[in-house]
């Protein structure tokens, strides 16, 4: 490797390392904002959330890459420009693409790479992100008693404390419904004061309850309190209740449950079940006829007239004179055609819907490709349009770049939608975008190389001085 590359290549990837992890952060605070609701009051400790951003910032690693490399590449060529050292380099006799080959080579490996850690890394990443993720939403919130307020997450339990005093657990004027025996509040418990905590490593919550009374119901567990049901008093001068904060903890689901979505897959996994639900949908459209025939009921003929002799038992049916109409008829013929007509749409719609699902399994694996594919596009726009506006720094460059990911985005969106809902082949729908941004990339490169301005197209006015030359 010569200076010239080692020299670039280190002017490269200071930026990108830093460029790639603000990116990865600001992607993983979007993307986790949309779960702050259910992540909050858990009290699952430091560790657990540690463990769920680590695996959905493996997610966001791939989505990161492209704008990563695109606002480096930018910064980068933007301050060799600005610091004339671009200049020096061509004017020593090096053409631009070779200066933009050493970090193109890089980019190059770094898509490889990055296609192979899309299939098999990030597949594992998802199904620990949401099973954990799926595990911590099913998680209690943590334990919180409001003064006045009934409490009721513990099961079986309603809890009322109308006055806390201080940090030591101390509580006064407690009601607690117990309902753990069945019934309309069956069992009563008030107490004058007591004293709130936990043992056996927070296993357990202990309520100490001190100068109150326990009312219990000695009639019928109905629904509804008469006038004779009979309540027993029992009082007491301490007592001590125990409640279990077992459903408080975080249990783990089995990951099993999780790998069958089109995420927790990698490309051959997904092939299978793209395959599959081709066939299917395939089958199905092949059994629509046969079981659409039990709604015709009075001409069962082979309009075709592929069978033998078909045509003639065509003619034969026709010459039969029709019976008369009469109401009873209409009103059949009107409720076959009902029948048919909503049996013909809910069977369209079954067959589209495994013809959608099929397309969203296929669609995830073009995405492995494309995905790599993308981070190469957006050095070809990067590199040239820093050679050409010569700014670096995170100015025009973060503009810039956040503009041409906003295009990126924008049309993948679009295609990914309309390839799944067929109105475009799902390939041509996921190479959509990388397809019209190659030829801005070219345009900028040809721009960079012969040293012209952003919006001077001196390649157009060449071509008509030419055609004019020609006649044309």
């Amino acid at each position: 490797m010569k200076k010239l590359d080692k020299l670039i290549i280190r002017s490269f990837i200071g930026p990108f390392i830093l460029t790639f992890a603000v990116v990865e952060f600001i992607l993983l605070t979007q993307y986790m904002l949309k779960y702050l609701d259910e992540l909050v009051g858990k009290d699952l400790g430091a560790s657990v959330f540690g463990e769920l951003l680590f695996y959905f910032s493996i997610n966001m690693a791939p989505v990161a890459l492209p704008l990563a490399v695109l606002l480096s590449s930018l910064m980068t060529y933007g301050t060799l420009g600005e610091h004339h050292e671009l200049t020096a380099i061509k004017t020593s006799g090096v053409a631009l693409p070779r200066i933009l080959r050493p970090v193109f080579i890089f980019v190059a490996v770094l898509g490889i790479a990055a296609f192979f850690f899309n299939n098999n890394i990030v597949p594992k990443a998802n199904l620990k992100a949401y099973s954990l993720l799926w595990d911590i939403r099913q998680t209690k919130p943590t334990m919180n008693f409001k003064e006045g307020a009934f409490y009721n997450g513990l099961p079986g339990y309603s809890i009322k404390i109308n006055e806390k005093l201080g940090d030591g657990g101390s509580i006064r004027d407690v009601m607690i419904y117990d309902h753990t025996q069945g019934g309309n509040n069956s069992r009563i418990i008030l107490a004058d004061s007591g004293r709130m905590f936990t043992e056996h490593n927070d296993s357990y919550l202990v309520l100490e309850l001190f100068d109150g009374n326990i009312y219990v119901n000695q009639s019928n567990n109905t629904l509804q309190s008469t006038s004779e049901d009979q309540f027993v008093r029992q009082r007491f001068e301490e007592s001590k209740i125990m409640f279990s904060l077992s459903s408080f903890d975080l249990s783990r689901t089995r990951e099993e449950y999780f790998s069958d979505n089109k995420m927790m897959k990698n490309i051959a996994e997904l092939n299978v079940v793209t395959d599959s639900l081709t066939n299917l949908s395939q089958k199905e459209r092949d059994k629509f006829i046969s079981n659409v025939d039990p709604f015709y009921m009075y001409m069962k003929v082979d309009s075709t007239g592929t069978k033998i002799g078909g045509q003639a038992i065509i003619r034969k049916e026709l010459d039969k004179e029709l019976p008369d109409m009469n109401a009873s008829t209409l009103v059949m013929a009107k409720n076959k055609a009902r029948n048919i007509k909503s049996f013909t749409g809910s069977y369209i719609e079954r067959v589209n819907s495994t013809v959608r699902e099929a397309n969203n399994f296929e669609i995830e694996i073009w995405k492995k490709y494309t995905q790599s594919a993308s981070i190469i596009v957006m050095f070809l726009i990067g590199a040239p349009l820093g050679a050409i506006i010569k700014k670096g720094g995170l100015g025009v460059p973060v503009i810039i770049s956040i503009l041409f990911f906003i295009i990126m985005y924008v049309m993948s969106i679009l295609g990914e939608k309309w390839a799944r809902e067929g109105l475009l082949p799902v390939p041509v729908g996921m190479w959509a975008s990388n397809a019209i941004l190659v030829p801005i990339g070219l345009f900028f490169l040809y721009q960079a190389r012969n040293d012209s301005s952003l919006l001077e197209v001196d390649f157009w006015r060449k071509m008509l001085t030419r055609l004019k030359r020609n006649k044309l």
